[in-house]
């Protein structure tokens, strides 16, 4: 099983004059632990579950930039960009852009956007879910073309390009993995199994809705003639990590049953943020967690 760190706040108790380094630090940390993944939110404000709204926020793509010049192995993502953020084929060049430059690590996570407070603080429009759902889907055609090399015009309902051309292309084949965030059952689940390679669910929807969600991306598949076991699936979480699993934290053996409960439901990849991530002690004790967490078998592969 792979595990994943995942960045949502970077209001760091070093002070915001000190943020690049305290980001850098924690990314090389995350490399040398053996995490697979380094994930940043791309938003433009703070988002509820967080914080407020004024608190520090990176802007995504260049965040992961900055994280792969700071490491060499580890993956990169974003969970995930929203569509209205970025024109698709500048969004594509973007991604390519990281992959090229990072020696083939990035994710493409997507998503069809919902923080309406920041769409309107920044002038950004912000269509009606089902437009937003349209773009998405024309957005994932887009990445499918211009990654595949084939030039031809793009004529969508929302987007038209002249010549989508990517030059230089992905280092990855063919293409970086494409990872949609959300877990609608109608609509998301049904992009993951037409045009993604990986999905990603909230634990905070609780153990059973998670499986119902599978069960469903599984008969999405079905329909569209591609394998279930060709989407990686990955969750995500969030906790404090102790050595002794002091005042309410996670201690390594309850991280290491949490993880192997995940395996056995059929996660791939398990993606995480640390409450206490400034601190070198969740670090401390993930460089003995990876290691066994990396040996649990996930069920069905």
């Amino acid at each position: 099983m792979k595990l994943g760190l995942q960045v949502p706040v970077f209001t760091f108790p070093q002070g915001q004059e000190h943020l690049g380094d305290t980001f850098g630090l924690i990314a090389e940390r995350a490399e040398q632990v053996g995490l697979y993944s380094f994930w940043v939110m791309d938003h433009f404000f703070q988002i509820a579950v967080f914080g407020p709204p004024e608190q520090e926020m990176l802007e995504g793509w260049s965040a992961l930039a900055f994280a792969a010049g700071r490491t060499k192995q580890i993956k990169l993502g974003t969970m995930v960009t929203g569509i209205t953020y970025r024109h698709p084929g500048l969004l594509v060049k973007t991604a390519t852009t990281l992959d090229v430059l990072s020696k083939g690590r990035a994710y493409f996570g997507v998503g069809a956007a919902w923080n309406e407070e920041e769409h309107q603080g920044l002038g950004v429009p912000f269509p009606p879910l089902k437009e937003r759902f349209e773009r998405l889907e024309e957005t994932l055609q887009i990445a499918h073309q211009m990654w595949a090399g084939d030039e031809t015009p793009f004529e969508g309902k929302h987007y038209q390009l002249q010549r989508p051309l990517n030059s230089p292309q992905s280092v990855q084949k063919s293409h970086p993995p494409i990872l949609i965030g959300g877990a609608g059952e109608k609509k998301t689940l049904r992009l993951v199994a037409k045009y993604g390679d990986a999905c990603n669910f909230t634990l905070r929807l609780g153990a059973d809705v998670v499986a119902h969600k599978l069960n469903v991306l599984r008969e999405h598949c079905a329909t569209e003639g591609r394998p279930y076991e060709a989407i990686e699936k990955t969750t995500i979480d969030s906790f404090a990590l102790t050595r002794d699993g002091r005042n309410g934290t996670v201690s390594p053996a309850q991280a290491i049953e949490k993880f192997a409960a995940l395996a056995e439901m059929g996660i791939d990849h398990a993606l995480f943020s640390l409450q206490n991530i400034a601190d070198s002690e969740p670090f401390e004790v993930l460089n003995n967690i990876v290691p066994v967490v990396d040996k649990i078998p996930v069920a069905g592969r």
